[in-house]
């Protein structure tokens, strides 16, 4: 019998690893209780694959085992279970302005979720009292214990120095830069924590929420106060050998455009941003100072000529640098999530021209650009699935 295996790499590995496990869960949806060699019939796929398969399986959770006999030969039953409390990770989005918790299953079932305002400029210890609170909260509103929480994937916005864990230069919480908060985040959440950068977990999000669970190669891009990306190669979320990549808001475009925050002159974000598209906003008089994101977005829809020229010469720029990006990773599709996602094709078509016109011409035609499906909540289900990896359950995305 065949596994249809290859062995070209990790990514290759792991995609098989996944096809082979759907088609265990499969046959045992369709079918019902199965012995392993019947399964390994069903399957195709060899007796030792099986094993391993529901070896794994076994230690998630979502199988059960018990001793039968099959043709007069003792054998293993194995059926699908579900536990009577489900594990329950919490995923928390640190952003900017604002706090998202979502408790979530490796089912796939969201059990509560609630976004609370932050202070712009607040504080590492202002916004973990805020996470502390709303997940306190939550915890009681999904009638769940303390105890049903096997930890918390938390999503900064940022980079983090993979060496120290503490929040490296360029994030745009200022307040947070030289911060190390696993351990306080873990301390004041009393649960095990896990933290990555926004942009790395909303790539995650859509291999385990969204609809590229088979992508190989994919491209995620947060649009919003900050320009970052999370990298998906060969089937893995990319961190590069400083745990900081992604970091596309830094990459000039123009030579002689405005000082970015970082130092450098003519940065995607300094021309690009969200916040620098309000500030544009501002300066031509449509809208006064304290303007939000909310405002653009309506004026955009209203058809307003200036909005509209601000989103379509910034979508233009992130499609510059994301021409030198697709050229260089040569990724199967493009996800553009953010507080502007929700605009469709009014961001992408500019985004697209840009793309084309500077990436590699065969490249630029055939990357997908899509905007995500996830909304606001990606890095925040993204954060759950760290959880759920981080334990190693694996099969997390494989649940529907």
């Amino acid at each position: 019998m065949s596994d249809g295996g290859r062995s070209t790499g990790a990514g290759s590995q792991r995609a098989l690893r996944t096809a082979n496990t759907r088609r265990v869960l499969a046959a045992l949806a369709s079918t019902g209780p199965m012995s392993q060699a019947a399964l390994s019939r069903s399957t195709g796929l060899s007796t030792a694959t099986v094993s391993n398969i529901v070896g794994q399986l076994r230690a998630e959770h979502l199988v059960s085992t018990s001793p039968t006999t099959s043709s007069g030969r003792r054998a293993l039953l194995v059926e699908l279970t579900t536990p009577p409390r489900p594990a329950v990770a919490a995923g928390i989005d640190i952003g900017r302005r604002h706090l998202r918790i979502v408790l979530a299953t490796m089912q796939r079932e969201v059990l509560a979720e609630d976004a609370v305002p932050l202070p712009l400029g607040h504080t590492a210890e202002a916004g973990i009292r805020a996470a502390v609170r709303l997940l306190d909260h939550l915890v009681a509103a999904g009638d769940l214990r303390r105890d049903d929480i096997a930890g918390c994937g938390v999503a900064i916005p940022g980079p983090i120095d993979a060496r120290t864990g503490r929040i490296a230069h360029g994030a745009i919480l200022p307040a947070w830069v030289g911060f190390r908060p696993v351990d306080r985040l873990a301390q004041a959440l009393r649960l095990p924590v896990h933290l990555d950068n926004d942009a790395n977990l909303g790539a995650l999000a859509e291999l385990t929420w969204g609809p590229y669970g088979d992508a190989e190669h994919l491209l995620y891009v947060k649009v919003a106060s900050g320009i970052g990306a999370g990298l998906v190669l060969s089937g893995q979320v990319y961190r590069g050998a400083l745990g900081i990549t992604g970091e596309i808001g830094h990459m000039p475009i123009s030579e002689y455009g405005p000082v970015c925050r970082c130092g450098n002159r003519g940065c995607l974000e300094a021309m690009a941003s969200v916040a620098t598209m309000i500030d544009s906003l501002v300066q031509s008089g449509v809208v006064e100072a304290g303007a939000t994101t909310q405002q653009l977005l309506d004026l955009v829809r209203a058809g307003d000529p200036v909005a509209g020229r601000i989103v379509e010469d910034g979508a233009v720029a992130i499609g510059q640098a994301l021409g030198a990006v697709v050229s260089l990773l040569n990724p199967a599709v493009a996800v553009i999530g953010g507080p502007l996602a929700p605009l469709g094709d009014t961001l992408l078509a500019p985004l697209r021209r840009g793309l084309r016109r500077f990436a590699s011409p065969t490249i630029g035609a055939e990357t997908e650009v899509v905007v995500s499906s996830l909304g606001d909540r990606a890095e925040a289900l993204g954060a759950c699935a760290l959880v759920f990896q981080a334990s190693g359950a694996e099969s997390f995305a494989l649940i529907t």
